[in-house]
């Protein structure tokens, strides 16, 4: 059995398993599906299929991000919960913390975004051609000492990266960042410090309001 296959079969952490829809907690590092090659088939939906066959991919998290992944059981669920997302039906809150002092501390960061087509896959703010995308943000403990802000936050439009653009775009680009954060602020950590926290969403079967979370692991 080669490195990949072994790597399938390892049971990704539950915060939620029913008959209709799942939870995983996905770890930085790791791809949400599979990408080009074979040396980038291991992703958390692969190793949760090799748990839970039916189990469909209903949104997806950036391969530095850690935290609550949603997976639908069967169509008719993917369906429905797709159709949640579409319509911004589905909560969601991550955790971050930044580099230095965001002031106020709670607000909007409303910049439109756009793929920054020579250097994808990163994204860029364009006031003129962007797509709309509101980010929320509330100050959770700033450290002066470290010069950090640990912070939630709320993707209301859900972009690609819209977060960490978002952040870097106010001047306070995320921890340990690779693609959006200049290099002493990369070195700030071993990892992206954002973790998606919590999802809020009606059960597709029972019509039952679930709040799923995970502590960050930063």
């Amino acid at each position: 059995m080669n490195g990949a296959a072994g790597a399938h079969d390892r049971a990704p952490e539950w915060a939620h398993l029913d008959a209709d829809c799942l939870v995983a907690i996905k770890p930085s590092g790791l791809l949400s599906v599979p990408g080009r090659g074979e040396a980038h088939q291991d992703c958390l939906a692969r190793r949760v299929q090799a748990h839970v066959p039916d189990a469909l991919v209903v949104h997806r998290l950036d391969m530095a991000t850690s935290g609550l992944m949603l997976f639908a059981r069967g169509a008719s669920a993917q369906r429905a919960l797709s159709r949640a997302f579409a319509a911004r039906e589905v909560g969601k809150r991550y955790i971050a913390v930044a580099q230095g002092r965001i002031e106020p501390p709670h607000g909007e960061i409303d910049l439109p975004l756009i793929a920054d087509w020579p250097r994808r896959p990163l994204q860029k703010v364009d006031v003129r051609t962007g797509k709309p995308s509101l980010t929320r943000y509330r100050v959770l403990e700033t450290d002066p000492s470290a010069d950090c802000t640990r912070l939630e936050l709320e993707p209301v439009t859900g972009r690609a990266h819209q977060l960490r653009v978002h952040l870097q775009a106010i001047g306070h680009p995320i921890l340990g960042d690779a693609l959006y954060a200049p290099p002493e602020v990369q070195a700030r950590a071993a990892r992206l410090l954002l973790h998606a926290a919590q999802l809020r969403f009606v059960h597709p079967t029972s019509g039952m309001a679930l709040d799923i979370r995970s502590p960050a692991p930063f």
